[in-house]
Parts: C-alpha cells; structure tokens; sequence
C-alpha cells in the first residue's frame, strides 16, 4: 500500500502549531511517500527529487573564490585575540599549494594524510588542500593522541589506514603518541613543537607553487575518496567509514532542500564540534563551503570552565544558524537570560538552532524557547534530525509539522528510509547519494552493514510520532544495540528511559547509564551536575563531589526524583529500583564520552563493572524504590 501526502495534508496536521510565534524562516516541506510493505515493513521517501549537486566539495571553494574572493570563509581567535580571518580567495590558494605538496610526496589513498589537531585553520587548509588534490584524509580526534598514554585505537588507526604524512598542530604535545604509534618512514608535519623527530614545518606545504595540482583536482570525481572517518568503536575497534566526494555534495544539497533559508543569504556560523566527527566536520563546516557562507571556529566547549569563551565569541560574532549538543544549550539558556547585551547581539541575525550529539530534552527544550520568546519577542525553531557516520551524515530533518524533544523528522529529498522490525522495534535502515560505499579494508564489516536490498542498516530504532498519521514522521526509540533483557525476559529500551530521566531529573543530571542486563530489576548509574548539586546542598564552596552527592538534600532530591519516575511506570521495563550517583565524570580518555559530549553505555557498563555491582549489592551509598 502506497500513499502519498501532499503539502496541504501535511499542513493541516499542524493546526496545533502556531507557527506566528516564530521568526520566519523557509523550511522545506516536500510531499512523502509512505509504503506498508510485507512483513512488517515500512518504507518512506520524499517526492522532491534532489538538485543538481557539484562532482566535488571543493568546486564550492573554487566558485566561492570568483563570486566572493575576499569574504572569510573561515576565521579563528589568534593568541592575541583577535580574529584571524582566511578568504575564499587566499583558503583557494593555500589548498592548492598544500594539494601540491601532498600529490609531491606520492600521498594517496593507500598513504592518506592524517590530522592529529582539533578545529583549527590550519586543519581547515590542510583538509581542503587534500580534497582539491582527490587525496583522502583522516581527523583524528585529540584526545586519541593527548590524553594518556594508552595508544590502542591511535595505533589501530595508524595501521589501519598506513598514512604516508601525519600532521599534529602541536607536534610536542604530540610527541610521546607519535613516537608509540607511527612508523619511522612516515613524514611528520608540524604546526609549532618539537615532535622527538624530524619534521617538516607546515610553513613549507603552504609555500609550494602549484604544478600538477589544478589537473589532479580536474581528475577527481564523485566516487573518488574524499576522507576516512573512524567510528567510535563501543565493542569492537572502530572502523574507517569511506566518505567519498558524492556523499558530501548530495548530503549538503538535501541539507540546502530541506532548509532552504541556507541559499537565502550566505550563513554565519560558530561552531566548536570537532572535526573528527562527521556533524561538525562535515555537516557544519560543509554547510558554510556549500552555500558561501562564513565559519567562525569556536575555542570554547560546553563545560562550566570553557563556555565563557563561547560566550565571549558570541558578543563578537551574530550567527545566523548554531549548532551545539544539549549541555551546550543549557548553558547558552542559562547566559542569555542574565545577559541582555548578549541575548540582543546572538538573537540579531538568527534563523535556526540545531542540536546533536544526543537527544535534548523536553525541559531544556521549553526553557530556550521561553528565553528565546521572552528576550526577542519570537521563538527560533530548533531542528535536529537522524544521521550518522556512514551516510555522511544526514537522512531525516525535523521538516515535518512536529516541534518536540525525540522528534526525527521525515527523509530529506534522495534518502530512502526502510524501517524494519527487529526485536520488537522498527530500525531505520538507509539507501541514497549520501550512504558510504563501505568500511575501509574491511569487507566483512562492509557486508554485514547492509541487507539484502542495499539500505544501509543503522543500528537506530525509530518509531512513528503516531501510528495513524506516518506522515507526520519519526520519533528516536533507542539505539537497538543498546537494549537488554532481564532476568524476566522483559525487554528494556534504553533510549527513552535515558531521555525520560535526563527530561525529568534537569538541571540536576548531565547522564545516565542504564543497568540491569539479566538481572531482575532496572538500576541507574547518574553522572549529576555537580554545580548544580552543590547549589542544592547548600554547602559551601570547598564541598568535594562525595559530600555533595551525600548530603541530605542532594539525596532527598534524587529520592524524590525516583519516586516520580516510578509513578508513571507500567511494569518492569519501566520500573526503577535503585540509583547510584557517581562522583568521578565520564571519561573521554577511556572512551565513555565522545569529545562532542555522546555517552557510550557499553564502555561505561564495562569500565565500572565495580560499581554495577555495587549498585545492586545495595549500601547506603545506593538510592533505592520503596
């Protein structure tokens, strides 16, 4: 059975939305195609057939340096504050220069460049240069080469991929990982710092005259390899997803369909999310080079010590779209209600907030549309969607008439969505323009990442907002992986258990694990915000982590939180029976956190297998359901 649902239908399933409250802003609104298939299956697409798109990312680049040679394409605070800014036209010349120098040394998709560095310009000239010569490259996050000194998944990469030149921004920094990890054949470029080795300065890439570079760039072409992103490895050693010239053009050309306001004027960006993963690096930063626009790179972080940096930028620069992950903007809430000056200049120019990372919550959610109705008169709409590594990354927008917490959205123009029934749930599968051709050097992981028709299988469970109206669209269900069973058999969905604790313990919480594979009941390990517990304690101070999270406050909160989540329980998949409050925060280092703020469960489950057991052995350290 197909159906299809024009704009008209669409609309009148969002009378309850009171679009007038705000700013306006030209959002897609393409017609779907819903199909109940045998067995279960769903199957939606949109009816906007996608756009021309360019052959290669870095045309963007070369058409932005003849239309608009001295508008900044990128710009960073220097170390003396001041904002460094490169041009499309300048950005043009360093990538030839740097893909010159790349195509000298022989580099290829056999030897790739890697860039051991966070956001930074010349991370961004090292990229491009590498892209305008069709020679792959690999971000690689910091914290795999600067925290610690446990070099496991640094090693993998490096022997996986066989890079022929690494780059580290801060090669001193760098210098015990490459000296653990990279082969003495491999040439290292550094930024500043001695590298415990020979190395070439940066300086010299930048300086070498173009020869061969403009006929590589004419060779490359849609299916050529653009870069190698890792995945974040939670049960096995990540893999190397291919990312080809074709899946970053055809995703920001559904990007631009599916928000069209992007082509309406060049957009402003400020951004922090790292590189190394595919929203920041590709998404974000492609979202700029696709349609002209300007990217500011963000030193800050959403921490409370680092976000006054992003604070301090946002007073100099008025974006006209932000991403941040949900910490992120609970913080950015929190500054723009006590700041006017601030709440004026970040509302001036913006059209659009997204999210990533992790889902926000409803509460966080409501408090960012109040502040923003409150401070400006209008609401900004919040977008998100569903993406990922492999499809590079984007494949449903919230572009349906649906404006709430876990809300997925409906497939951009090009992405075919299958929804498949597994253990109990849909799982969103994938097929189009945009999907990898497969896992570098791994052709068992490759076949096993698809069915039988080609969709790319997610791993994500979705579900419709509401089973009689599909064309509304999806909801996030978990992360199918994630789900367990216990003792009882009882099936236990993780995902909107995590979002219904986070939702309803704010500001209290930043995460939580849940516990309780084949055990009789569900436990909880809490990551609290310890500043926010501290203010409830009414300790002074000097409080460590363990008095605040046992003081008689804190744990008459949590208990009284637990209470209320029990209340509205079904059952034993839904039944809390104990809670542990962590002291020590989740760990980047060990893989717990992702640097863009994502919990692993898995990693953390495995890491504190102690404290598992001692949350059910039980103690006085333990919060339990009456």
């Amino acid at each position: 059975m197909t159906q299809s649902f024009p704009v008209a239908a669409v609309a009148a399933a969002t009378a309850e939305l009171d679009l007038s409250r705000y700013r306006p802003v030209r959002v897609g609104s393409a017609p779907v195609r819903i199909e109940a298939g045998p067995h279960g299956v769903w199957r939606l697409a949109s009816q906007e057939p996608l756009g021309a798109y360019p052959d290669r990312i870095t045309d963007c680049l070369v058409r932005g340096a003849g239309q608009h040679p001295e508008r900044t394409l990128a710009a960073q605070r220097g170390p003396d504050g001041a904002w460094r800014h490169i041009s499309y036209r300048q950005m043009l010349e360093q990538a030839r220069a740097v893909g010159q120098a790349l195509l000298d040394r022989g580099l290829s998709a056999e030897r790739p460049l890697m860039i051991w560095s966070g956001n930074d310009l010349a991370h961004l000239q090292l990229a491009l240069g590498a892209l305008y010569a069709g020679i792959p490259y690999c971000p690689v996050s910091p914290a795999a080469s600067l925290q610690g000194s446990d070099y496991t998944k640094l090693a993998h990469f490096v022997r996986h991929l066989t890079p022929g030149m690494i780059y580290a921004t801060d090669a001193g920094a760098c210098a015990a990982a490459l000296a653990a990890t990279v082969p003495d054949g491999v040439e290292i470029v550094a930024g500043h710092g001695d590298a415990g080795r020979p190395s070439t300065p940066l300086a010299s890439l930048l300086a070498t005259a173009p020869g061969t570079v403009d006929a590589a760039n004419a060779a490359t072409g849609p299916d050529s390899i653009a870069k190698f992103l890792f995945t974040s490895g939670s049960t096995k050693l990540p893999k190397a997803v291919t990312t080809t010239q074709r899946m970053l053009c055809a995703n920001q050309q559904m990007l631009l369909q599916s928000f069209p306001a992007f082509g309406d004027r060049p957009p402003v960006l400020l951004d922090w999310l790292p590189w190394s993963h595919t929203f920041g690096g590709s998404h974000n930063v492609g979202i700029a080079l696709y349609n002209g626009g300007s990217y500011y790179i963000d030193d800050g972080k959403p921490t409370p010590r680092d976000f006054a940096t992003t604070v301090r930028n946002l007073k100099d620069i008025a974006p006209t779209v932000f991403f941040n992950v949900p910490k992120g903007w609970e913080l950015l809430t929190a500054a723009l209600r006590d700041d006017a000056a601030l709440c004026r200049h970040f509302f001036s120019q913006m059209e659009l907030f997204f999210f990533a990372g992790a889902g926000l919550s409803q509460a966080a959610w409501d408090a960012l549309e109040q502040v923003s109705e409150q401070q400006c008169g209008q609401r900004i709409r919040i977008m998100a969607g569903l993406g990922m590594t492999e499809t590079a990354p984007s494949c449903t927008f919230t572009t349906g008439p649906v404006m709430m917490a876990g809300y997925v959205g409906l497939p951009a123009p090009a992405c075919e969505v299958k929804l498949a029934p597994v253990d109990g749930k849909y799982e969103a599968r994938f097929r189009g323009p945009h999907v990898m051709p497969g896992y570098w050097r791994a052709p068992e992981a490759t076949a096993a990442a698809f069915d039988e028709e080609g969709y790319y299988c997610s791993g994500d469970a979705v579900r419709f907002v509401d089973p009689d109206l599909p064309e509304l669209g999806l909801m996030f269900d978990g992360r199918i992986a994630e789900d367990f069973k216990l003792s009882s058999g009882t099936f236990v969905s993780v995902g909107p258990l995590r979002a219904r604790v986070i939702s309803a313990g704010a500001p209290y919480i930043q995460d939580v694990v849940v516990a309780g594979i084949d055990r009789d009941s569900i436990g909880l390990l809490v990551f609290p915000r310890l500043d926010q517990c501290l203010a409830l304690s009414g300790l002074g101070a000097e409080a460590d982590a363990a008095a605040i999270l046992s003081s008689a406050a804190v744990r008459r909160h949590f208990q009284q939180l637990l209470a209320q989540l029990n209340a509205k329980a079904t059952g034993s998949a839904s039944r809390i029976e104990r809670i542990l409050l962590l002291e020590e925060a989740p760990s980047v280092a060990a893989g717990e956190q992702t640097d863009k703020g994502s919990i692993n469960q898995r990693v953390v489950l495995s890491r504190r297998a102690a404290l598992v057991e001692a949350l059910y052995a039980g103690g006085h350290t333990v919060l339990s359901a009456g």
